[in-house]
């Protein structure tokens, strides 16, 4: 895959996630983001290395913390979905699938 476009919500995740690991302890959430690095390389590099878990979403677990990275493969790109800890409700993730037509 030649590049990913991460979701505006997925922004969002991402720092909300940093926010509250930088106020449990200075540096998790450095910690969290190099955790999130490594998997968003891997994904690309073996973008369908991980399991659909709903129509053609894909969650790739984030190494030593509880959170997902959801994502599609559309044509040539991944799509990040959202960043979310494994116990959200999924219908966090769900509805932000549905300006994307292969997901569906």
């Amino acid at each position: 895959m030649n590049y990913s476009i991460i979701h505006p919500e997925a922004e969002d995740d991402l720092i909300d996630v940093y926010n509250w690991y930088e106020e449990q302890s200075r540096g998790l959430g450095m910690d969290f983001l190099r955790c999130i690095d490594a998997s968003l390389n891997s994904i690309q590099h073996y973008p369908k290395m991980y399991q659909k878990i709903y129509k053609n979403i894909r969650r790739a677990f984030i190494r030593r913390f509880p959170y997902g990275i959801f994502y599609l493969i559309d044509e040539e790109k991944i799509v990040i979905l959202a960043i979310l800890h494994a116990k959200r409700d999924p219908k966090l993730w769900k509805k932000r699938i549905s300006n994307y037509s292969s997901a569906k």
